[in-house]
């Protein structure tokens, strides 16, 4: 089971926005850290029956490890300050 890893900021107006460094444009929010992360276990699902890679397959993206993620100045950056959290995905086989 892939476990993707969601960055979770807090905004000026107490909004929690989620996004998924492995998931490109992966985005969703809650009004508390516990909706954002059950909008985020949400998002993960609703987009894996809804992906297409440029080579027309359907399959998600195979996730980093959080250790190569640390490597990555970008994720870095945008954890700063944030909450990384795991979120398991059992794909339909």
């Amino acid at each position: 089971m892939p476990t993707y890893i969601a960055l979770i900021q807090e905004d000026a107006n107490g909004i929690f926005r989620v996004s998924f460094p492995d998931l490109p444009g992966v985005v969703t929010a809650g009004d508390s850290l516990d909706e954002a992360i059950e909008e985020a276990e949400e998002t993960l699902e609703y987009v894996a029956g809804e992906w297409t890679n440029p080579d027309g397959s359907n399959q998600l993206p195979m996730p980093r490890s959080m250790e190569q993620l640390q490597h990555d100045p970008d994720f870095a950056e945008a954890a700063d300050g944030g909450h990384i959290v795991e979120i398991d995905y059992e794909a339909d086989e």
